[in-house]
């Protein structure tokens, strides 16, 4: 039959006389009969598209119907939670998207099998219950309105938990006399000249140091609080239909940025902490930073290169040979701080590379884990103790003897603001100081810091880190992974490229959920490239590359270098 309509057609024809008869019994509003006839007489070929999309615009913006926290386990096997977000999308639920975010980690931090489990409990607990009603019917696309809620529930919490401290402590009754810190002994006063200018030394060496800080208080369930701000940053992203890193930069810039530029990748090549099997303790990261302006595939490529040839030569020196660690990089067994130094040095000679120029590092001292306070002092590798300024006397040789190390993370406890004023003085701008701030940022600004670490881990949330960056505007600030991140998760490189960062630290290179982040920096910056908005660092490099430049180049002050 050749005047037998096709199926298409025909469902056009009933959809034409529903309409007509609807509009017959009904007076159809105005919109609604200049899209049937856009639908009809202009388009009649997009029948099942068009109409969707015409009337998807018409509907209510999409609300928070609920949320799901789901027991996730993170990079080192450990239990974690994973906040998923659901909306009325259209009239129906739909799960919209998931995130999870890192616990601290860290010997200080480290938590029983059985508390950790407890504090993923809590964290589910408030998730499906409170935290699910109470953003029930928000605009999910309001993340500073979201964040808000957020933190004011977990300082409720908080206080709640302090109110229950404290009964308990009344309850136990007065404390009885206070526990002294014990310190380094102090020289016992003399009155014979000799001895005391004997003692003269020791006295500054020795001198009674101030005791630790109070431990920053990690409230259980405070797990929730940053997943549930990433989970839903994540589902304003989609719900507008950009990518994390625009949504979260337009959440900063109050508008989308005409241009963005890719963090520097920091790549940590060597793990000598207190999980290595070597004595020394003192590095537990030595992490390599490229120059600017390259990308980050070519980055990789460079870096993987010199990791295979420093593997070469650890196999052939030492005993052990090369041991790729759990976070993805290779665990050395030192004695000496200089040892992982000569080793990249030897291996960047081998491959071709500048030190110093193509690549400079920076220690992670991690020293704050270090201190033996029943001694009064830091011990850097097994049975090698330091006062805080002789600490600081050692890294100023490091810093004298490898010019390439232009920045040291947490070389000293906060608590040692004196050596943090030396140690600045003594390395001047060759070498820059920097600390975590995620949890600090309104504490006393230590002297000589000028750049600052930044984690997005507990009850952090993404106001938080729009927030703190603000405030740290014109200073180093780098975003930092930690060990206990969550598996196969990418959005760090959105938030480090959203919120406009210089620099982003993402492990090693090894390890899925490591490898996926580096993969999704080498998409943003394809994407922005093939765009037109990727901003060149070349002619702007980041602040630790800039004082450097002045260092190193003969014709840094004819050609007008800062």
């Amino acid at each position: 039959m050749a005047n037998r309509l096709s199926e298409e057609e025909q469902d056009l024809h009933h959809m034409k006389s529903a309409a007509a008869e609807f509009y017959r019994l009904n007076r159809v509003p105005q919109e609604l009969e200049r899209a049937l006839n856009q639908l009809f007489i202009h388009r009649p070929e997009d029948v099942h598209g068009y109409l969707a999309d015409y009337f998807q615009k018409l509907c209510a913006a999409p609300r928070i119907s609920r949320l799901r926290g789901k027991e996730v386990y993170d990079a080192r096997g450990q239990l974690s939670i994973e906040a998923e977000v659901f909306c009325i999308v259209c009239n129906k639920e739909k799960s919209m998207s998931s995130a999870a975010v890192s616990s601290l980690s860290g010997p200080k931090e480290a938590l029983l099998d059985q508390q950790r489990a407890a504090d993923v409990r809590t964290a589910a607990q408030w998730i499906n219950e409170p935290l699910s009603t109470m953003l029930k019917g928000t605009n999910p696309c309001e993340q500073s309105e979201v964040d808000h809620m957020l933190s004011n529930f977990f300082m409720v919490r908080y206080l709640e938990d302090k109110d229950i401290q404290n009964k308990e402590k009344e309850e136990l009754g007065p404390p009885s006399e206070p526990e002294v810190v014990p310190s380094s002994p102090l020289p016992v006063p003399s009155k014979d000249k000799k001895s005391v200018d004997k003692g003269k030394k020791s006295t500054t060496a020795e001198k009674q140091f101030p005791p630790a800080e109070p431990p920053e208080a990690v409230l259980p369930g405070s797990l929730a609080i940053g997943s549930v701000s990433l989970a839903v940053a994540q589902t304003g992203a989609k719900i507008q239909g950009v990518p994390l890193y625009r949504y979260i930069a337009a959440l900063k810039n109050r508008e989308d940025p005409t241009q963005f530029h890719i963090p520097v990748p920091l790549i940590t090549l060597l793990s000598c902490g207190k999980t290595s099997t070597g004595k020394l303790s003192l590095l537990e990261e030595v992490i390599l930073i490229p120059k600017a302006g390259q990308r980050v595939k070519q980055i990789i490529t460079k870096t993987l290169e010199l990791q295979k040839e420093m593997m070469r030569i650890m196999n052939t020196s030492t005993k052990h040979g090369a041991v790729l660690c759990d976070s993805g990089v290779l665990a050395v067994s030192y004695e000496r701080p200089e040892q992982p130094l000569d080793l990249i040095t030897e291996a960047c000679s081998n491959s071709g590379l500048a030190l110093g120029t193509e690549i400079q590092l920076a220690l992670n001292c991690a020293a704050p884990e270090l201190m033996d306070y029943t001694k009064g002092k830091y011990e850097i590798a097994t049975g090698v103790l330091k006062t805080p300024d002789e600490l600081v006397d050692m890294y100023q040789t490091l810093v004298s003897k490898y010019p390439a190390v232009v920045a040291l993370i947490d070389p000293l406890r906060r608590e040692d603001r004196e050596q943090w004023e030396k140690l600045s003085n003594v390395i001047g701008d060759s070498c820059l100081l920097l600390t975590d701030i995620t949890y600090k940022a309104k504490a006393p600004p230590l002297p000589g810091v000028r750049g600052h670490i930044l984690k997005h881990t507990q009850e952090t949330t993404v106001s938080d880190l729009i927030c703190i960056t603000s405030e740290h505007k014109g200073s180093v600030v780098i975003m930092m992974t930690t060990c206990s991140e969550p598996c196969s998760d990418d959005s760090l490189s959105d938030i480090a490229v959203g919120l406009g960062l210089d620099f982003v630290k993402l492990g090693g290179l090894s390890g899925a959920e490591r490898m996926t982040k580096y993969n999704r920096l080498i998409s943003i910056e394809e994407e922005l490239s093939q765009q037109g908005i990727l901003a060149s660092k070349e002619k702007h490099p980041p602040p630790l590359f800039r004082e450097r430049a002045v260092l190193n180049t003969d014709t840094a002050h004819s050609s007008g270098c800062a």
